[in-house]
């Protein structure tokens, strides 16, 4: 069963594009994808797929989501700007689209759309799979992305609905506790087994489709895995079945207030009474685990490039893979994401344009989500929206040397910014954290007391780029010695 959110009827402004042939755009978003892959130099991780796009292409080794959550960091990447810290923030922009659609700046899609392309969204590529809202995903009562989609698909397949396949293992098991449904699966079986094999087929046909038509397409493609529960087929599982693991780094509790949490939606599964933490066996299972997944979605990944060159698209085509957010395993005694330290907040970003220069050659520069936007609109040869906050990226594309600038997270109570050296995070209270990178001890010390200085120089950049997020009066705290 495939389900569709329904466009509204409403006409759309169309602008001339300024290229002549303007190029297709495949995005490959990722749930729950840190940089454990070999091409972030991950030597255990069996990825070769996303490796070779890497190799094509421009890989940003600093690249930072908006928000350690799915809906949020979605929203940043698909509008080009800040906003809301929750899962259903898009559906907050819908409701304000439906009440006035031209206060709202375009979405990434919306803006392609009305500049002449096709767009195709299919799995999870806005928070909801499938593009709608409702206590079940397939409940027509809101629609996450308005005037954005031509179409938008979620293959749901056995799992009978999109939130049965967001949160499903092998043939059709679906989420009702989660304390009743395992925390990892292998399962011998086809890649359809899972979900994933289901969005990949249903991806393979629009490309099929989309190759016969004369207008340029935007497809998005969202993988779900590796999102909990990490399952996958059992051959992915194979090559780290007795593979040595890289030592967890800083896997200790802070002993000071951090962004530190108790790894909630981990431990409501099912864990057979373990704690990774404690348990350093069941601790090195997960990680196999969730290396079985990435490797899974890797294949898709590259059953996606397969067709593309076999269509013979590659030459007019812009590829990109996203990660919506990192996910820790282990660091700082975690076991997901929803903190503002590196581990959540960082994630992979791969732009393949059409013409790669110094290809396969990483980047170093810091750069953002929000940043993808005006990227794509550059490569496009289309007009960029005015009120996007990111930065076009085609600078670092060109050359990889180009510095990028600092950037800005943020969650329901903390906001964060990470320069090159540093990460300040700033709590709703005044409370600070200051984190030097450039030290060993990475995120572990709280520098804040006695480096005042860069707090406050870190501070008016987060208030010149978002100053809803810090907290009233924070300057008059800082400047009298209580904000530590």
């Amino acid at each position: 069963m495939i389900h569709r959110g329904s466009i509204p009827a409403l006409l759309l402004l169309c602008h001339v594009s300024l290229l002549s042939s303007p190029p297709n755009i495949l995005l490959i978003c990722v749930d729950d994808l840190r940089p454990e892959l070999g091409c972030y130099g991950v030597d255990y991780i069996h990825s070769p797929n996303i490796d070779l796009l890497s190799s094509e292409g421009r890989t940003f080794a600093n690249h930072y989501v908006q928000a350690p959550t799915c809906g949020a960091s979605r929203y940043a990447m698909l509008t080009g700007t800040y906003g809301p810290a929750g899962n259903h923030a898009l559906f907050e922009r819908a409701r304000k689209i439906n009440k006035n659609p031209g206060a709202v700046v375009p979405s990434m899609p919306a803006w392609f759309r009305q500049n002449g392309y096709e767009t195709i969204s299919i799995g999870k590529v806005s928070h909801h799979p499938g593009g709608l809202g409702g206590n079940d995903w397939d409940e027509e009562n809101l629609l996450e992305m308005p005037l954005s989609w031509d179409q938008n698909l979620m293959p749901s397949g056995m799992w009978d609905h999109p939130r049965g396949a967001m949160h499903g293992l092998a043939n059709g098991e679906k989420r009702g506790k989660a304390s009743e449904m395992d925390v990892y699966q292998v399962f011998d079986g086809p890649d359809t087994a899972y979900p994933d094999g289901l969005i990949t087929n249903g991806a393979l046909e629009e490309l099929d489709r989309l190759a016969q038509s004369d207008k340029p397409f935007f497809l998005a493609v969202g993988l779900i895995r590796p999102h909990l529960p990490f399952g996958a087929p059992a051959r992915y599982m194979q090559p780290y079945e007795k593979v040595e693991l890289p030592e967890i780094l800083y896997p200790d509790k802070p002993n000071h207030r951090t962004t530190w949490h108790r790894s909630g939606e981990f431990m409501k599964y099912n864990r057979w009474g373990r704690d990774p933490n404690s348990d350093e066996g069941f601790g090195e299972e997960v990680r196999r685990h969730y290396a079985a997944c990435v490797t899974y979605v890797d294949a898709q990944v590259g059953r996606l490039l397969n067709r593309i060159e076999t269509l013979g698209l590659e030459e007019d085509m812009i590829v990109v893979l996203w990660g919506d957010h990192g996910w820790h395993l282990g660091e700082h005694a975690i076991w997901g994401k929803h903190s503002l330290f590196e581990e959540s907040l960082r994630s992979p970003l791969i732009i393949r344009p059409i013409d790669s220069q110094s290809p396969g050659v990483m980047t170093e520069a810091i750069v953002e989500s929000i940043d993808l936007y005006p990227t794509l609109c550059e490569l496009a040869g289309l007009p960029i929206p005015d009120s996007l906050d990111g930065h076009s990226l085609v600078p670092q594309i060109e050359d990889p040397e180009v510095p990028g600038q600092s950037a800005v997270s943020y969650s329901g109570s903390q906001v964060t910014l990470r320069s090159d050296q540093y990460r300040l995070i700033i709590h709703k209270d005044g409370y600070t954290e200051l984190y030097d990178h450039h030290s060993t001890d990475k995120e572990t010390k709280n520098l804040a007391q006695i480096a005042p200085e860069t707090v406050t120089q870190m501070a008016l950049e987060i208030r010149e780029r978002v100053p809803e997020k810090l907290p009233t009066g924070f300057f008059k705290t800082v400047n009298s010695g209580n904000g530590n």
